[in-house]
């Protein structure tokens, strides 16, 4: 009973070295999936990712999770290499008496303005790191006490297809 109660599980070398790989590729596949080029606003392939972390001797800590050691990975890589976490794009849709005090404030959070509309309420379409979205929500909550509405359009805002050569 005080082994099974306070005993520990021996794990061997080849087990411990798979998990860690299994981790290792775990990582790359979650930055690979969140960040693109910022240039060509182009996904990065899950290799490259991994070759990149080899190359900035990036160690996998097994007892933090994969997504918290990812976003650790994205800072590290944005030092060696262009990397850019993916734009989310939004819709706010804000009531009109509160949409313009409103606007000033998300003005710093906002990347890109796609489309604005202004008539009984205000309707703007945009591009937001999605570091700062919790924080936006949060903002609207408060600020329009449940009148106003934030909506996701797409998590990731990529471009896809097959790159032209000249």
């Amino acid at each position: 009973l005080q082994i099974l109660a306070k005993g520990e599980l021996q794990v061997s070398d080849k087990e411990r070295h798979t998990q860690l790989e299994q981790m290792f590729r775990d990582i790359a596949t979650i930055v690979a999936d969140k960040c693109v080029n910022p240039e060509t606003k182009r996904p990065y392939t899950v290799i490259l990712i991994e070759r990149a972390m080899k190359d900035i001797h990036y160690s996998v800590k097994p007892n933090k999770s994969t997504k918290q050691q990812a976003l650790e990975v994205i800072r590290q890589l944005k030092e060696t290499m262009q990397i850019e976490r993916a734009h989310m794009r939004l819709r706010f849709i804000l009531p009109a008496k509160e949409g313009k005090k409103l606007k000033e404030k998300l003005k710093p959070l906002i990347k890109v303005t796609e489309s604005e509309d202004f008539q009984e309420q205000l309707e703007i379409v945009c591009l937001i790191d999605p570091g700062c979205f919790r924080e936006i929500d949060e903002l609207i909550r408060s600020e329009t006490k449940g009148k106003g509405s934030l909506e996701v359009l797409s998590l990731k805002d990529v471009e896809e297809g097959d790159e032209k050569l000249e």
